[in-house]
């Protein structure tokens, strides 16, 4: 069942490497990601304990780093793609060149 499950989330990061989005700003916090990260539903819950894995786009390392401290229990469940890095005070962080957002390096190309 693990397999099936990295399966689909082996493809699902594959489309979304193969078809990249770059976005203005991070998503809000009335965003469906966030409140599926932060306030799942009982049947969110059932099918993560049947193995599904949710892949959260773009969003901030702080908000990252909240949901590790407070879902930790939920952590084999997730997976974060193209997570924007913020200054101090919770902006993005932007590329003095280019003005685009910085995203952490996953290490993957």
């Amino acid at each position: 069942m693990r397999a099936r499950s990295f399966a689909t989330a082996a493809v699902a990061l594959a489309l979304f490497a193969a078809h990249p989005v770059s976005y203005a700003e991070p998503p809000s916090a009335h965003s469906w990601q966030m409140k599926r990260l932060f306030k799942p539903t009982d049947a969110d819950l059932k099918s993560e304990a049947r193995g599904r894995v949710m892949i959260y786009d773009g969003l901030t390392d702080k908000t990252v780093e909240r949901a590790l401290r407070e879902q930790f229990h939920r952590v084999d469940a997730m997976m974060f793609t193209r997570t924007v890095v913020t200054d101090s005070g919770g902006a993005a962080r932007r590329d003095p060149d280019s003005g685009a957002v910085v995203y952490e390096d996953d290490g993957c190309d």
